[in-house]
Order: C-alpha cells, then structure tokens, then sequence
C-alpha cells in the first residue's frame, strides 16, 4: 500500500466533495476507509488520518511527509 498516494487520494475527494469533508469531521476513520476503499490496520490508521488532516490544514509539504517517514 502506497500510503502517501492513499492521503493524496482521500485529500482530493474530501476537497471535491462536501458531504464527505462534513462526513471526516464527524467520522475520520470510517470515512478514511470508505474513501480508501481498502481495509487499513489499525496500526496505521492513526497516522493516515493524521496525514489526511495536516493535507487539509495546509501544511503538505511539511506535516505529511514526517508523518509518511515515521510509518516506515
């Protein structure tokens, strides 16, 4: 699993669609994995959902890359 390409993915469909970015507001793990349409671990869901965050927050180049580093 591409994790960097899995954030990039589920960041693109919450900013084009709105009831999915208030559906990650509510629910950021559920939506993560109905946006991902695979089955992450739990150990990895917790720094993905960070990830999806910090992409949506702005801070891209920055905060996901860490995030990605620490996952290997």
């Amino acid at each position: 699993m591409d994790i960097k390409a899995t954030i990039d993915s589920i960041v693109k469909k919450i900013k084009g669609d709105p009831k999915i970015a208030d559906k990650f507001q509510k629910d950021p793990e559920k939506t993560v994995e109905e946006v991902a349409g695979v089955d992450i671990p739990d150990g990895m869901m917790d720094k993905v959902v960070d990830g999806v965050k910090t992409a949506l927050a702005g801070d891209k180049a920055g905060g996901v890359v860490d995030k990605i580093k620490n996952l290997f």
